[in-house]
């Protein structure tokens, strides 16, 4: 049923978190049931657009690396035109929509056409990366600095980060879209001063039933991410952070090591 802060003609992004519908917000479940228009991203599970209902519009609008279904133009205009025309209007992101979700854009294209819009966060993937491998993005002593970057360049261009600061040993990196980059992302922090030996953590469909989690060493990040299809969202962790946790009461993850 809607609520007082989703009238009609009015816009919400939201997180849809990794995949897993459980670790969505209540906030998320209850706003994604009530739209009657729904934007979605590719990596949205399948099991988080069940929750809408049935007679809930759904428009793919997905992103996926070399296969754009729109320009981010062609969406902003699309969610607009949504609103006007009377709907509660859900744009459903992959993880939080405020990191590297393009909320910004979104969210002034509805502003500027005089369009209500709010936003409902989501765990982000490296969060629930960290969970499924029992381990920690931050570790007193260890690490004290945790930076999100994105490894998506435009075609063409080459990936222009600051990599001496991204090579800190005190801070663990988790690096976005990061398997057809990951040689790069090896040789640059190594080429800056991060450890050859430093760990490494490639997950993949983190909070999925596909999940894989697989272990290393900054120098074999281009082999450990070999065997994954361009097609799975993938996550890259490097940091003295994410090394192999002591073993805990709890159920088992499933970890493929690497050396």
């Amino acid at each position: 049923m809607p609520h007082d802060d989703f009238p009609p003609a009015s816009v919400w992004l939201v997180g849809a978190g990794p995949g897993d519908p459980e670790l969505l917000t209540r906030k998320a479940a209850r706003l994604i049931a009530a739209a009657e228009v729904i934007f979605y991203d590719a990596l949205v599970g399948a099991g988080v657009l069940d929750l809408a209902s049935p007679a809930a519009e759904r428009v793919s609008v997905g992103k996926r690396s070399g296969r754009h279904s729109k320009d981010q133009a062609t969406i902003d205009a699309l969610i607009v035109a949504a609103a006007r025309d009377g709907k509660r209007v859900v744009r459903l992101k992959g993880g939080d929509p405020a990191i590297f979700g393009r909320t910004v854009e979104e969210a002034a294209a509805c502003a500027a056409a005089g369009v209500p819009v709010r936003i409902c966060p989501g765990i982000t993937a490296a969060s629930a990366a960290a969970a499924a491998a029992g381990t920690s993005l931050t570790s007193r002593g260890v690490a004290r600095r945790l930076s999100f970057v994105t490894a998506h360049a435009r075609a063409g261009e080459p990936l222009d980060l600051d990599w001496q600061a991204l090579a800190a040993p005190d801070a663990t990196l988790a690096i976005y879209m990061g398997r057809a980059a990951a040689a790069t992302v090896a040789q640059r922090l190594i080429a800056a001063g991060r450890g050859a030996d430093t760990p490494v953590m490639v997950v993949v469909n983190a909070s999925l039933p596909g999940e894989r989690i697989i272990r290393g060493r900054l120098s074999s990040l281009a082999f450990l991410v070999d065997t994954i299809s361009d097609h799975d969202p993938t996550l890259l962790l490097v940091g003295d952070a994410v090394r192999s946790p002591a073993p805990v009461a709890c159920a088992p993850v499933h970890v493929m090591a690497q050396s």
